[in-house]
Formats: C-alpha cells, structure tokens, sequence
C-alpha cells in the first residue's frame, strides 16, 4: 500500500505576513542556545570557538537558501517530510518527519530549563523552582499555540524586536573591554576541540527545518520566503559574530568556566541589573524558539497523519491557518515525558543539547540531499554544499547518532504494522488471502 501523495502549490491560504513571519523564523534559530551555548563552545575548544561560530554562519548561507528554494517551491506543513517525499519516496519521508517530531520534545525541554535556570538564578532560587519555571514556560508556549499561529506570531514579533535589543546592548557595551591577550592559547584542543565545538553549536543553527513547516502558513510563500530567510539571516549573522566575539575577546579563558556567559557581558552595561536582564533575554528566548518549533512540529505530526505515516486521526487541523490541536495535544504529552524524565535522571545540558544537534543534523542531511535531487542550477550546486558540510560536522557526534538510527527503526516499524493490518482490496477474491 503506498502512502498517499500530496500535491503541491505555490500558493497558500496562509494568514502569515514577512513580519511576523521573520520574527518566527528568528524564533527557531535565535534560541535559548545563545544562553548556554557561548560558554559550552568556549569549554570544548577555547578562543578558536568563535572558528567554529564563523564556519557554521557560513554553512547556514547554503542550507537557509536550500530550505527557502524548497519551501517556496512546496509550502506545506509536512516541509522537511514534503521535501523528502518528492526526492525519496515515502518512507524516507516518514522516518524525516519522525525525526523532527520526535526531537522537538526534548529540545522544548532542554530550552525550558535553560531560561528556568537564569531565571531562578537571577531570583536566587534553588533546584525546585528552576523545574517549576521551566514547567510554566513549557505551558505559555503550548497555550499560544493552542490559541491559533496569528496569536503567536503577533507575540513572537514583539519578543524578537527585545530580544535582538537587549543582545545588541550586551555586546556594544562589552566589545570596548575586548583584550587580544584573552585570544591566547587561541586553540588549546586543536582541530578536534573546534569540530566537538561546532557539533554542539550546531543546536544554534538548526531552525531552518523548523520553520519550513510554516511555509504553507504564508500568504505569498514564492514570494515571502525568500525575503524572510534573507532578513532572519542577517539578523542572526550580525548578532552570533558580535556575540561570539564578545565572548572569546571580552571573557576569555571565563567563559568556559561561567554558567551564565551573557550575564558577565550584561555586567558591563547593567552592573548589578544585568541578572534580572539575564532573566528577561532567557524568558524570551526560551518562548521565542519552544513557540516556533512547537508550531512547526505539530502541523508536521498533521501532516504526517494526512499522508499515512503516523495514525489518521491526528490530520484534523493540518491545513493553512488551522491548528491541529490532536498533534499539538501528542506533541505536549510527548514533550511532558521528555521533561520529566531528563529532571529526573538529572540529564545534563551539554548532553541534550548534543543528542537534538545529532537528530537534527540527520534531518538537515536529509532534506539537503532531497534538494540536490529536486533543485537545479546554483540551487543545486548549494544543496551539495550544504549537505557535505552538515554531514561532516554531523560525524563529530559521534555515539549520538545512534538515535536518528533508533527513531528511524520506530517509523518502519510503524509503517510495516499499517501495512500489515490493512484490509485487502475489494477487487481480491476472499481465498487469495
């Protein structure tokens, strides 16, 4: 039985404009990884870190224009699975899409803490209360989405423009305090502490294939895509360089050895109000990229259920400017789950942050691949770039691999049991059973 094939178009009943839709797009790449990732990159290979921020920055050119050609081309909710269906078939299309859906709950979770944590830290509270914390983030981001994606993308707007603010003061104010004496040893692991840097940095850089599951929610998505991804690109360039630079030249050796990186930049401007500032980046980063992957994630899990590869019931919602409230429903079940149990085997940050990166790098290979086959010209010369790049960073992941493999088993085993308990064809006469 083959899965049911969707057609595509190049328009959409999609309510999303360029504003809101960039402010999304910012969402799924400026996440709560700017909090904690500058002083983890910092750890694994020193001032040479900010190599490793400059190469990902240009390997995000490449992939961000591929995953724009691709959606403009095919805005629906499936995205990364829609890509992959045309180039691969469906089954490869299924084990993408459970890739993606099955990721986003542990980094929701992950996202959760990291803001709970600066929260509580500002606030000077313990252990319980960053668990609490990150437990009502978890449930505002959810609810938002519940509410409907204009709701959400109106938020995600204004959250933005402060975040993106607020970073910007952080490094105006402490690039005048930049000591080239902070860059020596500039490379105290050498190569492989860069590669272990840029494995666990690429979490920073993996949103592209959460936004293209909005694409089908744009009004003009031939349009409007391409503008977006060039404007939330800027964007990001400028404020990763800016922070990376900040980091390595202003904290130096520090920066490896703080909890709370951006706090210490913050200082040089704020002075004592630089925590509860901290508090406010980390509420609104956290929000900013649980809202756009958590949209994105369950019109995929919609989308899925449309076309075959996860149970019919959660397809209810997944057309433009509708939301799937079954999937969503899964997905917070999901993310719940996940929550729990990485507080309670006390599961590290480092450690979460490397397993999402190891998913979705497989994610990104894939629909990258998918675009070399699809995509023609410079577009296609691109696509291959971004595929051999991102499958060399992804090889740095090392056992972390292992759980693309794992979920990979889990969607051709769902699709062998459907196959299996499907009713015979009308046509079949009753002995050839």
């Amino acid at each position: 039985m083959r899965l049911a094939l969707v057609h595509m178009t190049t328009r959409s009943t999609g309510s999303l404009g360029t504003a809101r839709g960039t402010a999304l797009y910012l969402g799924a790449i400026l996440g709560p990884g700017v909090l904690a990732l500058p002083g983890l990159a910092a750890a694994a290979a020193g001032p040479a870190a900010i190599v490793a921020w400059v190469a990902l920055l240009l390997l995000s050119i490449p992939v961000a224009a591929t995953f724009a050609e691709l959606a403009a081309r095919r805005p629906d909710a499936g995205g990364v699975a829609t890509f992959t269906r045309a180039a691969f078939g469906d089954r490869a299309a299924a084990v993408c899409g459970w890739w993606f859906f099955s990721v986003i709950p542990v980094g929701a979770s992950s996202a959760a803490l990291v803001g709970a944590a600066y929260i509580a830290d500002a606030a000077g509270l313990g252990h319980g209360a960053v668990v609490a914390i990150a437990a009502v983030l978890l449930a505002t981001a959810f609810a938002a989405n519940h509410i409907g994606l204009r709701l959400s993308g109106g938020a995600q707007l204004v959250l933005m423009g402060l975040l993106a603010a607020l970073l910007a003061v952080a490094c105006i104010a402490a690039l005048p305090h930049f000591d080239p004496a902070n860059l020596t040893p500039f490379a105290p692991n050498g190569i492989a502490g860069i590669l272990s840097a840029a494995a666990v940095l690429f979490y920073a850089f993996s949103g592209w294939e959460a936004a293209s599951h909005l694409s089908g929610e744009f009004r003009d998505p031939a349009r409007q895509l391409r503008r977006v991804t060039a404007l939330a690109l800027a964007v990001v360039a400028a404020i990763y360089l800016a922070l990376a630079t900040a980091t390595a030249g202003v904290l130096g050796s520090s920066a490896g050895e703080s909890a709370t990186p951006l706090t210490d930049l913050l200082a040089y401007a704020f002075g004592p109000a630089a925590a509860p500032l901290t508090a406010v980046c980390a509420a609104l980063l956290s929000l900013g990229a649980m809202n756009t992957f958590i949209a994105g994630a369950s019109r995929l899990g919609a989308a899925l259920a449309r076309d075959g590869a996860m149970p019919a019931p959660l397809a209810r919602g997944h057309e433009p400017g509708r939301t799937p409230h079954r999937a969503l429903l899964l997905l917070a079940a999901f993310t719940g789950t996940a929550f729990a149990t990485t507080t309670a085997f006390g599961l590290g940050l480092d450690q979460q942050m490397r397993a999402t990166s190891a998913v979705l790098a497989a994610v990104t290979v894939t629909a990258c691949a998918a675009a070399v086959k699809l995509l023609q010209g410079r577009a296609r010369q691109r696509a291959v770039f971004a595929t051999t790049c991102t499958a060399l960073i992804g090889t740095a992941l090392t056992w972390y691999l292992l759980l693309p493999l794992g979920i990979a088993a889990l969607a051709l085993g769902y699709l062998h049991l459907k196959r299996r308990r499907a009713p015979l064809p009308d046509s079949v006469p009753a002995g050839a059973a």
